[in-house]
């Protein structure tokens, strides 16, 4: 595999696994996180994004073959909408001239399960926008709202982004570039984010609840990794603007099997 990636998140967890799996498959990883990386940033930042994606560049020489963004925080908080969606947004778009001057060049996110979950639109919309100012100063109101309304900046941050993924994805400078984009969106993985919150009966009953996993339930890293891999890899030429639910079936225990009555005469 010679094939050059960048990996955000490659400190730990998914991104971590990914990395790991790659450079045992011969590819060169460039990663990016907070510390123990080729490059330390903070994607929370539009500053760190940017200084990321130009020390990726130059790392890469010029031309990055894939990138998969892993990079992502749970916490109910404002800053997980700028990590997890302007931190990969942002990076992502900096680093797509880079990957124009690939042969194959490929991109895929992690997404998540929660972004099925109840999000405010309005918070969505804001993120989509592009106005990271708007969209914190609404997650500020709603943190402040108390425990339940807060945790939900965390599917919002995944919503948006996988509607990010779907609406960049079909664009000229993606599609008409020859670059697939998709995201997948996991179960309940185990990784040191759910470390705590399974440690408990309480928690991994309420994990359960929001996310049945009827297919091996909880599942490993390498699982979203050897996804991620597939995704970005010279195999994958058509698919595009996915949201690839890799989640032990929850999204189908929770959807049901009919997703294309949407279109149904009514």
């Amino acid at each position: 595999m010679n094939r050059t990636y960048v990996v955000t998140g490659s400190a730990s967890g998914i991104g971590e696994t990914t990395a790991r799996l790659l450079r045992e498959r011969g590819a060169r990883v460039i990663g990016i996180d907070l510390r123990d990386a080729d490059i330390e940033a903070d994607l929370s930042t539009a500053e760190g994004r940017q200084s990321a994606a130009a020390a990726a560049i130059d790392l890469a020489g010029g031309t990055v073959d894939a990138v998969i963004a892993c990079a992502g925080i749970s916490a109910p908080i404002p800053k997980t909408l700028s990590v997890n969606y302007f931190g990969v947004v942002e990076l992502l778009e900096a680093l797509r001239p880079a990957l124009e001057r690939s042969d194959a060049p490929r991109a895929a996110v992690v997404s998540s399960m929660a972004s099925l979950q109840p999000s405010p639109p309005e918070l969505v919309d804001a993120a989509l926008s592009g106005d990271e100012a708007a969209t914190l100063a609404i997650a500020e109101e709603l943190t402040a709202q108390g425990p339940r309304e807060a945790y939900q900046v965390y599917p919002a941050s995944k919503r948006a982004l996988s509607r990010w993924v779907r609406r960049r994805s079909i664009s000229p400078e993606w599609a008409g570039a020859g670059i697939p984009l998709n995201a997948v969106a996991p179960g309940t993985v185990l990784t040191p984010m759910t470390e705590q919150l399974l440690a408990t009966d309480e928690g991994r009953a309420m994990v359960d609840a929001a996310v049945p996993m009827p297919l091996n339930s909880h599942q490993p890293p390498e699982s979203i990794a050897n996804l991620l891999i597939w995704l970005t890899g010279v195999e994958n030429t058509h698919l595009a603007g996915q949201v690839i639910y890799d989640d032990g079936g929850a999204d189908v225990t929770l959807r049901g099997e009919d997703i294309w009555a949407w279109n149904d005469p009514r």
